[in-house]
């Protein structure tokens, strides 16, 4: 799995350089600043790109546009200290993969990367509720949300209410007592039942189905 860096920070560049280096199967390929980005991806050609918002010179969202144009471009995920929704909702307009924030845990830094390559939208837990408005606000509406819901067993609505509420496949299995391995596959499931191509849409129908304010640790 390749990677390239675009921070103004060099010491951010430097830590995200020894963090993912260091992780089996991750290469970071090359680390830059704003105004170098578009030249170093189309020389390097990763496969992830982590992207600062805020940068002197060329700002996150500009690469974000000039990377998006290339002919086959790489997954980019935002990786910055802001979380205000206009930040969240242009980025993932503008076609950003995943929105990081700086205080992830490198561990599941490293963990987030992997599923960016696998296909996957990460999303922070504290910009999750930005994007799930985003979609409320745009989406269809809420009919047929309950119906779906209550196709799933009683755990999954839990596993899907917990999710609606940002937290990890990590945290969701300490909440409820489970296996890691098991919430993956209780999410797996549900988000067949609900037809979810990722995590953020079954966010949104827990919201519209009423669940995130519902939430259970039992049984």
């Amino acid at each position: 799995m390749r990677v390239v860096v675009v921070d103004d920070e060099a010491l951010m560049r430097s830590g995200l350089e020894m963090i993912l280096g260091s992780a089996p199967g991750i290469e970071v390929l090359g680390a830059c600043e704003g105004p170098a980005a578009l030249r170093t991806v189309t020389r390097h050609r990763p496969d992830v790109v982590l992207l600062d918002i805020r940068m002197p010179g060329l700002d996150g969202l500009a690469v974000l546009a000039q990377l998006s144009a290339l002919p086959d471009p790489p997954v980019v995920a935002m990786l910055t200290a802001f979380a205000s929704d206009e930040y969240v909702h242009t980025a993932m307009h503008q076609g950003a993969a995943g929105y990081l924030l700086k205080d992830t845990d490198p561990d599941q830094l490293v963990r987030e990367v992997r599923a960016l390559a696998a296909g996957g939208r990460p999303l922070s837990p504290a910009v999750t509720p930005v994007v799930i408005e985003g979609y409320l606000a745009h989406g269809a509406g809420t009919r047929g949300a309950a119906r779906e819901v209550a196709a799933l067993s009683p755990r999954e609505r839990q596993v899907l209410a917990l999710l609606g509420q940002g937290l990890t496949n990590a945290r969701i299995a300490q909440r409820l007592h489970l296996a890691p391995s098991t919430v993956k596959d209780h999410l797996s499931a549900l988000m067949g039942k609900l037809r979810c191509g990722n995590r953020v849409q079954a966010a949104v129908v827990a919201e519209r189905a009423g669940l995130l304010h519902h939430t259970s640790a039992g049984p």
